[in-house]
């Protein structure tokens, strides 16, 4: 091998500065040599007429000195080498050019077929894209689709239409589909993440900026009658605990509570859902909103067969509510919903015979568009994207709206608030501007408070007639476009007119919160009619407002530390579904492992790798579907005589605000299980609901009992879904808090993996866990037994720990972790 000399390495250019050379020299356009003269005093051209200074001085400040004409032969001919100096530099520039037209994009805007399909760039340089093609590619994308008979074409409508057989669109599904995960789900196709890395840059959004989630794939189911009759109707199936029910009939806050079986509290709960009472006209509390066919149909009953008139006494005005709740379980919500009002018309009927009175339900799902923004910007982007119309003279909501500008955050302003407005077309003023706050003094101005009022919660979105004329948009995005194209000066906003629509809408405030914890996420949900889906979309996301899937959704409430349904509810039919359907997957997967690649749970020791078994925790007869290994706690009968003798325990969930009074005041009675049976009657009782049976036992009900604990880690570790939780004995615990302050390190790589417990000291399992973004540790929820709390709290005061302490270890790991166990609801 020859040495290179010690000169070459200078004299040689870098591929860097060979490629700035090149487009440097292709850039460059080329100059029209200066005219030399010659010994005879005559100027020697190269041929071309010369295009000098011109010998009449101009002035600018006048027209004096311009030629009267101009030759436009002699003109060109001047400037005939400039002209193709141009050409050729631009024909060159062009060739030397080392990136291609889907590279000049932005990352969020690049589709993976762009390289070689011009349809998937935008409209703007699709001619460019076009140049740099193949021929050959070129030819095969000009030839189109095949030509059909007029009798077989189908329309772009139909074509859309046909896909929507076995599932439902959203009307943001277009916008969606191109950027996003979609799957089938609850019989929609949703969106599950985006398709770029966005799992940081989305927490980032909900605690630093904004996030916007569709989320009109809720049900929602609408109850009109007496507003006696529908304070009744939900009494009988909402969770007694909840303490706004009175506060939210005025329409100025909005309940959010748990929905259970009629009569069946504490057993059988449905789902979490969220109550909106219409709110009442201004002028006259006490009369109905407006006419229903209650008030027709009574009147068609004034008169009996014998012409004597009915008794009609209106004892409460006609009012309307809304139920919204999980997509799943519509189902079980509306028949909920309809066998309470049934009895509560049958108890009435019995009391009054002389009185008629009906209740309507109605399915409103499709009806209504909801839109979640999350983050403290969000009342910025809202400012900036909606216009209030002129003509809305409450004082109120011009207060709140001029507020609304330096709103740093919701959480300032009174839980589930409500404020009702009409708007104008948000296309009118597009591109937004996000509001910006004011300062005063380099801080920024503290906002007028606003309060819960009925009037601020007028909207004409209640009314179905209102909906149905604005279900299609009067102008579409062409006709804004021509409009704005007349404008003198581009890019200002367009002036409403006449037929410009005004939408009716409803801002919900909005909080993810636990009642200790202080990483809560606020912002706004956002009711609109529907077919104003994608008008209102771009112009709340296009100031920088991230779009979020199924997985953002579910992140937030984990980052906030509250519960998700259905993954973090057992003893619901929809939990059960979910965890069946996620274990299906999850074993398909885990078998097309290889053996070596894959966890052996069998020799880690786990007992229920797919889902979590909480009869087997609770002590129950295992069901025969779930798994041909585990073995029952309890002993089944031997005889006839023992089946009807053996008690029946029936798993439920206890949950509400209310759940750390109540345990406080189980502890304190020496017999836990009849404690508890007298909080639930209690309970039952207030809500005008017959105590529970006799036949349940105070220790079944004790025994069948599960609540919502969080798990937060004692050092490090961060547990996964459907990790085993452990109980502890003392002096465990004592070495753990010895060991607490120290750093033990390289302590897993040098110490053997210790033997997982006995499955005898399972309590539960985690529903949700990872490492929190918000918190920098492992962070988890999960359930166990009640009376399994009520040990681990009385070993905590006994060893003198303010929190119970657990181990925790994952379904595939060998590692058990100490964690502390809280009261989810506390």
């Amino acid at each position: 091998m020859v040495l290179k000399r010690k000169g070459d390495d200078a004299e040689e250019m870098t591929s860097r500065e060979r490629k700035k050379l090149k487009v440097a020299s292709a850039r460059t356009i080329a100059v029209q040599p200066a005219a030399s003269a010659s010994g005879s005093g005559t100027v020697q051209s190269s041929g071309n007429a010369l295009a000098g200074p011109s010998s009449t001085t101009v002035r600018f400040d006048s027209m004096q000195g311009l030629p009267a004409s101009i030759d436009v032969e002699k003109f060109t001919e001047a400037r005939a080498y400039e002209i193709d100096a141009m050409q050729k530099a631009i024909k060159t520039a062009g060739e030397s050019v080392t990136h291609r037209v889907w590279q000049t994009l932005p990352r969020h805007l690049r589709r993976r077929a762009a390289s070689h399909d011009v349809r998937r760039v935008p409209l703007r340089l699709r001619d460019k894209a076009r140049a740099e093609m193949v021929p050959v590619t070129r030819r095969i994308l000009k030839r189109g689709c095949s030509k059909r008979g007029k009798t077989k074409q189908v329309s772009r409508t139909e074509a859309l239409l046909k896909r929507q057989r076995d599932k439902t669109w959203l009307e943001t599904h277009i916008w969606h589909a191109k950027r996003m995960k979609m799957e089938n789900m609850w019989g929609y196709r949703l969106a599950i993440t985006p398709t770029e890395k966005s799992f940081r840059p989305s927490h980032r959004a909900s605690m630093h900026g904004s996030i916007l989630h569709d989320s009109s794939y809720h049900s929602l189911i609408e109850l009109k009658g007496p507003e006696k009759i529908l304070r009744s109707v939900l009494d009988l199936c909402c969770d007694p605990q909840c303490t706004g029910m009175k506060r939210s009939m005025s329409g100025a806050r909005v309940l959010e509570t748990d929905l259970y079986k009629t009569g069946s509290y504490p057993f059988d709960l449905i789902a979490p859902v969220t109550i909106m009472w219409q709110p009442l006209p201004v002028g006259n509390p006490s009369a109905p909103t407006n006419a229903s066919s209650a008030e027709i149909s009574s009147k068609r009953r004034r008169k009996r067969k014998n012409n004597v008139p009915v008794q009609i006494v209106r004892q409460s005005p006609t009012r309307a509510i809304w139920v919204r709740s999980h997509p799943a379980v519509f189902d079980d919500v509306f028949a909920a919903l309809q066998e309470s009002a049934s009895l509560v018309l049958e108890a009435e009927k019995q009391r009054h015979r002389d009185v008629f009175a009906e209740v309507e339900m109605a399915d409103l799902r499709g009806s209504v568009n909801v839109f979640e923004i999350m983050g403290p910007k969000a009342s910025q982007v809202i400012k900036g994207a909606l216009s209030p119309v002129a003509d809305d003279d409450r004082q109120e909501f011009k207060k709140f709206w001029s507020s609304l500008t330096n709103l740093q955050t919701t959480a300032s302003l009174p839980r589930g608030i409500v404020i009702g407005m009409k708007v104008l077309d948000p296309r009118l003023k597009f591109p937004p501007k996000n509001a910006k706050l004011r300062m005063d003094d380099q801080h920024p101005v503290t906002p007028a408070m606003t309060f819960p009022a009925a009037i601020l919660a007028q909207s004409e979105i209640w009314d179905e007639e209102k909906r149905s004329v604005l279900k299609k948009p009067t102008y579409k995005k062409k006709d804004l476009d021509m409009r704005r194209s007349k404008n003198l000066v581009p890019g200002t906003p367009l002036s409403p007119i006449r037929q410009d629509d005004r939408i009716p809408l409803l801002l919900i405030q909005r909080s993810l919160e636990s009642p200790s914890s202080t990483h809560g996420i606020h912002g706004w949900t956002l009711v609109f009619p529907a077919g104003w889906g994608m008008p209102f979309l771009p112009s709340l996301i296009h100031t920088g407002t991230r779009v979020g899937g199924q997985r953002e959704r579910g992140s937030q409430a984990f980052e906030a530390g509250t519960a998700y349904f259905p993954r973090d509810f057992p003893c619901t039919g929809f939990h059960d579904k979910h965890w069946d359907e996620r274990a299906v997957k999850e074993k398909a997967k885990w078998t097309r492992t290889p053996p070596a690649k894959r966890a052996n749970h069998e020799k880690l020791g786990t007992r229920s790798p797919w889902r979590a078994d909480w009869e087997v925790v609770l002590g129950l007869p295992v069901a025969s579907g779930i798994d041909e290994n585990l073995m029952p706690a309890q002993r089944g009968p031997q005889d006839a005589m023992e089946v009807d003798r053996a008690p029946t325990v029936r798993p439920w969930l206890l949950r509400g605000p209310e759940v750390p009074a109540i345990l406080a005041k189980v502890t304190q009675m020496f017999n836990h299980g009849a404690g508890l049976l007298a909080e639930i009657n209690r309970l039952r009782t207030k809500r005008g609901i017959d105590a529970l049976d006799a036949s349940y036992r105070p220790e079944d009900l004790l025994k069948g009992a599960l609540v919502m604990v969080r798990l937060k880690m004692v050092s490090r570790g961060a547990p996964h879904d459907l990790a085993i939780i452990y109980r502890i004995d003392d002096i465990e615990t004592k070495k753990i808090m010895k060991e607490k302050g120290k750093t033990l390190e390289g302590a897993d790589a040098n110490q053997p993996p210790e033997a997982a417990p006995p499955h005898t000291s399972i309590i539960g399992y985690v529903t949700t866990g990872n490492m929190s973004l918000s918190r920098g540790e492992g962070f988890a929820i999960g359930a166990v037994p009640v009376l399994v709390l009520l040990e681990l709290q009385q070993q905590a005061q006994r060893n003198g720990e303010p929190r119970p302490l657990v181990k925790i270890r994952d379904r595939a790991g060998m590692v058990c972790r100490a964690a502390y166990l809280e009261l989810l609801d506390s």
